[in-house]
């Protein structure tokens, strides 16, 4: 028994709970977990860096919508330009793209829908003045840039 208990304590004596310990000495009490200043220093930490990015982050999506705007813009309207060229008339509605210039509609990333706004040929300068088609088209959110400016829907 008495090679048990002196076993006992030298594992204790050896083991890293032991390194730990607040007092040292024959009456030391081990501290095997964190005091509740400890956890909320740690807490308050956590909090003041997500205080920093979680803005960010969202600026930084923000930022990707806009260039996915811009992109798909850039392209439904180059796409509008090359069906006029091709078929001599402008398309009457975005849907007349569909399949022959894209697989299916971009969506709007600011709208998260394919509600593209679309503005229509002036009949005097059309390509075919008794069918005037789609000239342009715009995003349908009405939000402004981080930047500042004009909304979506006029870029």
């Amino acid at each position: 028994m008495k090679n048990q208990t002196q076993f006992v304590e030298m594992l204790l004596a050896t083991s890293p709970a032991s390194r730990c310990s607040h007092v040292r000495g024959k009456n030391r009490r081990l501290s095997l977990g964190f005091t509740l200043l400890e956890l909320m220093i740690v807490i308050s930490i956590m909090m003041i860096l997500m205080a920093v990015a979680v803005p960010l982050y969202q600026h930084h999506v923000i930022e990707a919508r806009e260039a996915v705007l811009k992109q798909n813009l850039y392209q439904l309207n180059s796409l509008i330009e090359q069906y006029r060229m091709d078929k001599g008339q402008s398309p009457q509605t975005l849907d007349d793209l569909v399949p022959t210039y894209l697989p299916k509609l971009p969506v709007d990333p600011m709208t998260e829908k394919a509600d593209w706004t679309t503005d229509q040929e002036d009949p005097a300068n059309a390509v075919d003045p008794n069918q005037p088609g789609i000239s342009r088209v715009h995003s349908a959110s009405q939000q402004t840039p981080l930047a500042g400016g004009e909304p979506y829907s006029s870029w």
